[in-house]
């Protein structure tokens, strides 16, 4: 027995008037490009039609491909591992390949992550988080001399700063911040988490350096604790815990 092709099989239902699932989605999205209009930002609207589970991501591909080629916007793995399409949606910062369209459909408004400059639309300069990543020194520091085999670690060890390691540095907790809106040269929320995550490593030696950092004005103690790092993390890392362990360890040196 002869078996139709899938795309035959979809065409004829189509022809037959089978319902849809597929939803419509409006997209407004502010939008800034110097070369345009100078300093002034704008909205613009976009109408698509998308299957439910698709990533917010695929709306917005669906309008630079399809209906305005100049949207600038960055995206690279589209799994939620590289953090670049952090932005803000619907008022709150998340990763658009993680959002489904169900899931903010019939609209949804989009804007840059905020605190950082806007180079164009929803495309924002990067550099001054990366100096305060850069600040705390995110990297093993180990004098030592090179171990006979590897630097050993027990399970337990390991599962203290465990969690901090899942960090993509999309900015989405940084950016999420208040007093980073209002001080930028506080070293922010996953500068503090990136420190963490060798503060109580076992094989680091750096941890006294990096808390003297961390225990000056713009770091740490600038926290007031709200919490918008933790509901805008894309890992489900608990970022405000974190801190408070930093916290507590300069204030009674438990490291």
């Amino acid at each position: 027995m002869a078996v139709e092709p899938l795309g035959d099989i979809l065409a004829a239902a189509d022809a037959w008037g089978a319902p849809s699932s597929k939803v419509r989605l409006s997209l407004k999205i502010r939008r800034y490009n110097p070369e345009v209009r100078g300093e002034e930002s704008w909205w613009d609207e976009f109408e698509v039609t998308m299957e439910p589970t698709d990533r917010l991501l695929d709306a917005l591909n669906e309008v630079k491909w399809h209906q305005d080629g100049s949207l600038g916007f960055r995206r690279s793995c589209a799994h939620g591992i590289c953090g670049s399409d952090a932005m803000m949606i619907n008022g709150k910062n998340a990763l658009a390949c993680k959002l489904l369209v169900k899931d903010v459909a019939p609209r949804a408004v989009i804007e840059p992550i905020r605190g950082l400059p806007v180079l164009r639309d929803l495309i924002v300069d990067m550099e001054p988080f990366f100096e305060g990543y850069r600040s705390v020194l995110p990297y093993l520091v180990n004098d030592e001399g090179e171990p006979v085999t590897e630097r050993l670690q027990s399970p337990e060890e390991r599962a203290r700063f465990d969690e901090t390691t899942k960090c993509i540095l999309c900015a989405a907790c940084t950016t999420s911040c208040p007093v980073f809106w209002g001080d930028e040269h506080y070293v922010g929320p996953a500068a503090i988490v990136n420190a963490h995550r060798f503060v109580y490593d076992s094989r680091d030696r750096g941890a006294k350096e990096r808390l003297k950092i961390l225990s000056e004005k713009t770091g740490v103690f600038r926290c007031r604790t709200v919490f918008n790092c933790t509901e805008a993390c894309p890992r489900g890392i608990h970022i405000t815990e974190a801190i408070q362990d930093v916290k507590r360890s300069i204030l009674f040196d438990r490291f």
